[in-house]
């Protein structure tokens, strides 16, 4: 199942010799890095997820620079290339594509400019993630902009919306999609879920999948004889969601390919459910572009009769760095054939929102890299210490209550991503702290049972789940699907042994020096990803971490002040219930004005250099 050997291609070299034009002005140059070529089948996808407004690229890391021009390009490319040898190639997406950057987050209203730049990409199907949903502003630019932007294409098969004016509960978008591929004429049955969110705003309604799958339009729809069907969805492949859906549309098909792409907990991953399914994540924050092919007998006049006969199929995955000389490797094409007159107008698009929104204004100049998860918490070099240790105590106070003993606690998924050494800008803002967050607070708690609290956030998950408050969902994506640490005691080397990758350009024995980033291993193995870095280290975080302040000396306070993020106020009182102290949402109180993002934003005025 999938490809186990490296197909490798090969070395970037004389893109080097040409160096690629940033797609943003600004924007960090791609580094060459040795390649693993794409693998084309008759049925190819190009696939994003979680991309949370990063539609300008990654200015301050080189290896995700490209933008979503560069992309418009990349698929157009890669369309003529399906075209020239007639094959398919399908753009799936998969939702979260709001919320975690300035271009989306720093206009108002929000999504000014993000709706017309994201349109400019044709997407085949595209469904909604959770993060469309939590504020009921959101969901409205979702039903009036990308539901029309791409009619017919847009797949909500498990979800609702409430229209304002008259209260009718419709379906958000169509429940299913079938359609025909453009050069074999596969027919394609696809549906677009999400896992089962409960935080969505009021004028939304997210239907569990495990009863949307007993419904009768679902059932017709499953019994309806085609080549393949395409499961999208804002769902982990790992999570049980995507193995319900499996399960009921294999019940019925037992020899028809079934294809998921998913999303929702920012790693690279995939997966086969059975011989003949294939499921991929590709990652997040426009890092990663998807690729997945399938060969073999994808048509129902050439399909197979039987189990035994199933290793005619053949699935593919790669992980796509989304940088130029990447994308210039994959097409075949070079800086100066590369990009289309498209992708070029986009990229201007987004540089002329990039500047009407001032996202290069800098408030600050951070002393050095501060990370998530690259580094251990707490540490030095954590960006959780950094909260905990000189930002919280700043900027928590209320002036009428800076005498009484506080903790604070803040959830970890608050922050969604490292900060590096140099200009901290307002785009800079909104990518560290995209969400809305206020410091809320209740007054004069028992002591015995507020120092209790942390504990329970961090460690009570089996007795919140069992009160229905799943903790994990306080903590970074990424630890819904990484568990432990993964901690490397030297650097990889992905050179050596027999059958190995072999440097790439170089036909002496000197190997080349690799730059940091993904080295997946997923359930098909340790080829996913097309660049070949150096490893990474991931250290999981907890949930949440506290601060004291103005705790006496001597003793402890009888009663402190509980402050906290609005958004795990459920998890504290559930968590003051389980302590012995009933409180409920009328006993909590705004402690500081202004959200999370402004506060951090003025810390850093106040605290770190002006200039760089």
């Amino acid at each position: 199942m999938g490809l186990r050997n490296a197909v490798v291609g090969s070395v970037l070299a004389a893109l080097a010799a040409q160096p690629a034009t940033a797609a943003q002005h600004g924007a960090a140059e791609p580094i060459p890095a040795p390649m693993r070529d794409l693998v084309w089948g008759k049925l190819n996808f190009l696939h994003t997820t979680d991309t949370h407004g990063w539609h300008a690229g990654h200015l301050q890391e080189s290896q995700y620079s490209a933008d979503w021009g560069d992309y418009v390009s990349f698929a157009a490319q890669m369309r003529k290339k399906a075209d020239d040898a007639g094959v398919d190639l399908l753009l799936v997406d998969t939702g979260d594509r709001v919320e975690g950057n300035g271009l989306y987050d720093a206009s108002s209203p929000k999504g000014q400019y993000y709706y017309d730049i994201y349109r400019e990409q044709d997407v085949d199907i595209i469904c909604t993630g959770n993060h469309e949903l939590y504020i009921a502003s959101t969901a409205d630019g979702e039903h009036k902009h990308t539901v029309p932007n791409f009619k017919g294409k847009y797949i909500a098969s498990n979800l609702d919306y409430i229209i304002p004016e008259t209260g009718e509960r419709i379906p958000m978008a169509r429940r299913y999609r079938k359609f025909n591929t453009k050069n074999q004429g596969v027919e394609v049955v696809a549906f677009g879920f999400l896992f089962d969110f409960t935080g969505n705003a009021n004028n939304t309604v997210v239907k569990p999948a495990r009863e949307v799958i007993r419904e009768k339009w679902f059932q017709e729809a499953i019994r309806e004889k085609t080549d393949v069907f395409v499961v999208i969805g804002h769902v982990g492949v790992q999570m049980q969601e995507f193995k319900d859906i499996f399960t009921e549309i294999r019940r019925l098909n037992w020899l028809t390919p079934i294809l998921f792409f998913g999303g929702h907990v920012h790693v690279r991953d995939a997966t086969a459910y059975d011989s003949r399914s294939f499921a991929m994540a590709s990652g997040r924050y426009f890092e990663t572009i998807g690729w997945m092919s399938v060969d073999g007998p994808v048509k129902k006049i050439e399909q197979v009769s039987s189990e035994a006969d199933a290793a005619a199929f053949k699935f593919h995955r790669r992980y796509i760095d989304n940088n130029l000389l990447g994308l210039y490797h994959h097409s075949g094409l070079n800086a100066s054939t590369f990009h289309t007159e498209h992708g070029k107008n986009v990229t201007a698009i987004i540089a002329k929102a990039r500047k009407e929104l001032d996202l290069d204004y800098t408030f600050g100049c951070a002393p050095k890299n501060y990370w998530m998860s690259r580094s251990p918490y707490p540490g030095p070099d954590s960006i959780y210490t950094l909260l905990e240790e000189e930002v919280i105590p700043d900027i928590a106070v209320n002036h009428k209550r800076k005498d009484v003993p506080r903790l604070v606690i803040v959830n970890t998924g608050a922050i969604r991503f490292d900060i590096f050494k140099g200009a901290f800008t307002r785009d800079s803002t909104y990518i560290t702290s995209p969400f809305l967050s206020v410091l809320n607070h209740i007054p004069d708690v028992p002591y015995h049972a507020a120092k209790k609290v942390i504990k329970l956030l961090n460690n009570a998950g089996k007795i919140m789940a069992d009160a229905h408050m799943g903790n994990e969902f306080m903590a970074i994506p990424e630890q819904l699907s990484i568990k432990e640490s993964i901690i490397y005691d030297a650097p990889a080397n992905p050179f050596s042994g027999e059958g190995a990758q072999k440097p790439m350009g170089q036909h002496g024995h000197k190997e080349p020096s690799l730059i940091e980033g993904y080295t997946t291993r997923d359930d098909i193995g340790d080829d996913g990803d097309d660049a070949i870095h150096s490893r990474v280290n991931f250290y999981v975080v907890p949930n949440c971490i506290q601060t004291e302040l103005a705790f006496p000396e001597a003793e402890d306070p009888e009663t402190v002040d509980l402050v906290f993020f609005d958004f795990i106020q459920p998890w504290v009182l559930m968590a003051l219930k389980f302590s012995g102290e009933v409180y409920t949402d009328k006993d909590v109180s705004l402690y500081v004005e202004g959200t999370f993002t402004e506060l951090l934003a003025g810390w850093i005025k106040e605290n770190w250099p002006a200039k760089c």
